[in-house]
């Protein structure tokens, strides 16, 4: 079968890419290994924290255009995408000043608050210092984006194949690819791969990428004591120089999850893991600090009921992402850990790179 474009990989960024693509007038096959909605890899789960507090200009120029997408394609599929309820970043003030000095720049809304006017206003929260508020951050309701994704990109003619393992890719020519699965093979000019922990394995050396760890996180649900709290989004960074910070080894990031509770998780220190051979059982050494996190922390929880989730973080050495092309081949990796808000903007700089264009030298593979 000839096709204009063949998506490898289901996940958000490959969905939003397909999305893009249609948008544009191509024929697009998107494949996906896994049933629909599985739980496998990095895409699956009801929230993501939509989080504004970035300081690099190319990844605030990608959350500029990301708003505007979200909220494009929550007009086209009828579906609330996110919920701006504010995100609370605490910790680390020098980084917090930073971020505070680009958002004035740009004029985006961000402004400091004292702890105790923060532990007033969240009160299922603790605060040690000043904490940045950025009101017009919060939550992406990530599941129903997976959907919405999907359905704008087959409103205008892609194809979503699930269940459906990549076998092979073999470049042709500079305009054509060979994708062969168990059942079929499609002849594209050009092949998009988001396969996440999956990347290196689909190209088999076909793509001089940067490393990829792939690791296995372990947030947890907890239980709100009081139903009637408040709680914003939050980030919480440990303090380098403050003693009391020691067994805390990573940034904490979390936010309400509507039905399942307080989601809390350490940022990228999971055990490294290959994808098709996970424990999905949570470290026991994470997972009790996280517990210890959430007693000295969040007070509005019951530390005692965490619930933990299993996914998967696929990060480049600088936790930057990979937007770039090999020929016909255009791959988009590295997003775990903070890629789910940037999610529309990516596929269109996907889109756009398929089709000759470059996205931002941050994103080359060889930087």
């Amino acid at each position: 079968m000839n096709v204009d474009v063949v998506v490898v990989g289901g996940g958000a960024m490959g969905s939003a890419a397909a999305w893009q693509l249609a948008r544009t007038g191509k024929s697009v096959v998107l494949l996906e290994r896994f049933e629909e909605g599985h739980h496998a890899g990095a895409s699956h789960g009801a929230t993501r924290n939509f989080n504004t507090a970035y300081a690099e200009s190319d990844y605030l120029d990608l959350l500029a255009e990301s708003r505007t997408l979200w909220d494009e394609l929550s007009d086209e599929s009828g579906t609330q995408l996110l919920d701006l309820v504010g995100l609370a970043n605490h910790g680390n003030a020098a980084r917090l000043r930073t971020v505070r000095e680009a958002h004035r720049e740009r004029g985006i809304e961000s402004h400091f608050i004292s702890a105790a006017e923060a532990g007033e206003r969240w009160q299922g929260m603790n605060f040690r210092g000043d904490v940045l508020f950025v009101p017009g951050s919060g939550r992406v309701r990530a599941a129903e984006a997976l959907r919405a994704l999907r359905a704008a990109a087959e409103a205008r003619g892609a194809r979503f194949e699930y269940s459906t393992p990549v076998r092979s890719i073999r470049v042709l020519g500079p305009d054509s690819v060979l994708v062969a699965t168990d059942h079929s093979e499609f002849t594209a000019r050009r092949v998009v791969v988001t396969a996440g922990a999956w990347t290196d394995k689909v190209l088999d050396g076909l793509a001089a990428l940067p490393p990829l760890v792939v690791t296995q996180e372990q947030p947890a649900h907890f239980t709100p004591l009081d139903g009637s709290l408040e709680w914003p989004s939050f980030n919480h960074n440990p303090d380098p120089d403050d003693p009391r910070d020691a067994y805390w080894y990573s940034p904490v990031y979390g936010m309400m999850t509507p039905g399942e509770g307080i989601k809390a998780g350490w940022h990228g220190v999971g055990p490294v893991t290959d994808p098709d051979a996970r424990t999905f059982q949570p470290e026991p050494r994470q997972l009790e600090a996280l517990v210890r996190y959430a007693r000295e922390w969040l007070p509005g929880v019951d530390p005692s009921s965490a619930v933990p989730i299993s996914c998967t973080y696929t990060t480049t050495p600088n936790e930057d992402f990979v937007l770039d092309a090999f020929g016909p081949l255009v791959v988009g990796a590295g997003f775990s850990g903070h890629g789910f808000k940037f999610t529309p903007a990516i596929g269109r700089v996907l889109a756009d790179i398929a089709d000759g264009g470059v996205a931002a030298p941050r994103f080359s593979a060889s930087r």
